[in-house]
């Protein structure tokens, strides 16, 4: 796994052995970051279900101003470090090492361009995570959240937090769904 653009291209990024993280595929990311490349820059990025720290580094070395990242295993964040530390991008990170629900209520107020998350599959952690997004309020108005899922998961439920889906873009295993907030008038 690697940077794939930016000022930390081509850095090899390392990942907690064993099966306790799912780290995004190189062309998976890359496919990712080609959508939303054009509005990384200056971006206030949150990266949930951090793993290696993968996804929030590209975005640093891409150009987002900053990056918030919550991991629940120990290993793990220090993974992140090391690798925030590689890229020479830690200075414009921090690194939550808590469960989900804690951290989020740790950022209470703060606003985010984009959250992307990838929750342990079938877990239905995207319902619960969606949901204290909203009463947290963490997405500026204009904001995204990025979830990578099963290609199974559903995400019917949607408009009942208040979210709308955007668009869907489906590989072999897995999906990106993007969502924005419901908004009164059209954009």
């Amino acid at each position: 796994m690697r940077v794939i653009a930016g000022s930390a291209k081509r850095i090899q990024l390392k990942t907690l052995k064993g099966s306790m993280t799912r780290p995004t595929a190189d062309r998976i990311k890359e496919t990712l970051f080609n959508m939303i490349d054009p509005w990384i820059a200056d971006c206030e990025f949150l990266d949930l279900f951090a793993g290696s720290g993968g996804i929030g580094i590209e975005a640093l070395s891409r150009g987002a101003k900053s990056a918030v990242f919550i991991e629940k295993s120990r290993g793990a964040a220090e993974v992140i470090a090391k690798n925030l530390k590689a890229a020479s991008l830690a200075e414009h990170a921090e690194l939550i090492q808590a469960d989900i629900y804690s951290g989020l209520g740790r950022l209470s107020g703060r606003k985010f361009d984009y959250i992307f998350m990838d929750p342990p599959y079938q877990g239905g952690f995207e319902n619960r995570t969606l949901k204290l997004i909203g009463e947290f309020g963490l997405l500026k108005d204009d904001g995204m959240i990025i979830v990578e899922a099963a290609l199974e998961t559903d995400f019917d439920y949607l408009s009942s937090l208040g979210y709308s889906l955007v668009k869907e873009k489906r590989y072999k295993t897995n999906k990106h769904v993007f969502i924005e907030m419901e908004s009164e008038e059209p954009r």
